[in-house]
């Protein structure tokens, strides 16, 4: 063989081993692409392609073309979707630890929530997730979830009761709606339009973009701000995808996630805005409750029986409940 042979040779296989080298992770998200979580998913992935030289790309499947929730949460643990970021009450069925921020009025307001996830809660249920197959490399806003229906204002905890009330798939949401007198119904997120229009369930709970985006509005007008749950979300990480990567590369990953959380929670405040004004453009009434005091005392029984099945968590409890 000719010495130009040979060499042609070596560069084909350099470029071919450049080739297999480079990796494209796929990510879930259920939000629709225009959505402040999707950008942070942009955001993300253009910071990680940019950092590594192009030796790994992810490209995020947007408004849950992977699967529903619970589904891709057990296909980021088996590896078989690499990262996404998931809301912590579905999380919560696969990593009990992320149960703790789905108490009914745990957090004060979002600025406490996000000065806990970044420090020490955020690294107690980081902890259980990764026993779990999980990596969180930043928590990202969901503002605050309020319930909405079409009959009237809920202004009281009695105003839920007798009420079919669509949460998602956790006990603590079922719990929540049965202290009020309520009936919940845990259903997927792609039903609850058809299942307000059809009467299937009466109202449901979330926060105002989400609200908004998916046109919730238009068969639910009353929406009133209970904000009973604050609930972070998880750029998450499959530990196989993590495990996968260099050290070098896994700082620009970690490194990335925690500064598409800042421009999220940005783009989360702005967009938040933006939803009040399309809702009440559309004629949505929304009423503000100044005292959610009967509200958090209903929830006593949440409590009790969350602290009594899990009483190792009981520090986390008090750690949320204690922060100024």
């Amino acid at each position: 063989m000719s010495i130009r042979n040979m060499l042609c040779g070596a560069l084909a296989a350099t470029a071919i081993a450049g080739t297999v080298a480079a990796e494209e992770w796929r990510g879930w998200n259920i939000h629709v692409e225009d959505y402040p979580v999707s950008h942070g998913m942009e955001r993300f992935a253009d910071l990680v392609e940019e950092r590594t030289g192009g030796e790994l790309t992810a490209k995020t499947f947007h408004s849950g073309v992977l699967g529903s929730q619970p589904d891709a949460i057990e296909q980021l643990r088996l590896g078989v979707i690499d990262f996404g970021v998931f809301n912590l009450g579905p999380m919560g069925q696969a990593v009990p630890e992320a149960n703790v921020t789905l108490l009914p009025f745990i957090f004060r307001d979002v600025p406490t929530m996000y000065r806990l996830m970044d420090g020490e809660l955020g690294e107690a249920i980081g902890e259980g997730m990764r026993e779990r197959g999980i990596v969180p490399v930043g928590w990202y806003a969901a503002g605050a979830r309020s319930f909405y229906n079409g009959e009237a204002p809920i202004e009281t905890p009695e105003d839920v009761a007798g009420m079919k009330v669509r949460v998602m798939n956790n006990d603590l949401f079922v719990g929540m709606i049965e202290a009020m007198g309520g009936n919940a119904t845990p259903m997927d997120f792609a039903e609850v339009y058809q299942s307000l229009r059809t009467g299937v369930v009466d109202g449901a709970e979330n926060n105002p973009p989400s609200y908004e985006s998916t046109n919730h509005y238009e068969v639910a007008k009353y929406f009133s701000l209970t904000e009973h749950l604050i609930i972070p979300e998880c750029l998450c990480i499959s530990l196989k995808a993590w495990d996968a990567l260099t050290p070098e590369q896994q700082e620009i990953v970690a490194q990335a996630g925690a500064e598409s959380a800042t421009y999220q929670r940005e783009l989360w405040d702005e967009r938040e805005a933006t939803s009040f004004e399309t809702l009440k453009a559309a004629g949505v009434e929304v009423n503000e409750i100044a005292d959610k005091t009967a509200f958090q005392q209903a929830m006593a029984p949440v409590y009790d029986a969350y602290v009594a099945d899990n009483p190792d968590m009981a520090p986390l409890v008090e750690m949320i409940r204690s922060a100024e």
